[in-house]
């Protein structure tokens, strides 16, 4: 492995933090999609036929 020095803590802290935040993005964007994918179901259902 790379010897990160004396701040290797600091720099694998950083790097898990934006591995968690990056993971959470993703995963919020994933929720996000299923939920208005199921509004737009909804709301397509509802509308009258033309």
């Amino acid at each position: 492995m790379i010897d990160l020095g004396p701040h290797a803590g600091f720099i694998l802290a950083a790097y898990g933090g934006v591995a968690l935040a990056l993971f959470g993005v993703i995963a919020w964007t994933l929720f996000d999609a299923r939920s208005v994918t199921r509004k737009l179901a909804h709301l397509e259902a509802a509308r009258p036929s033309r």
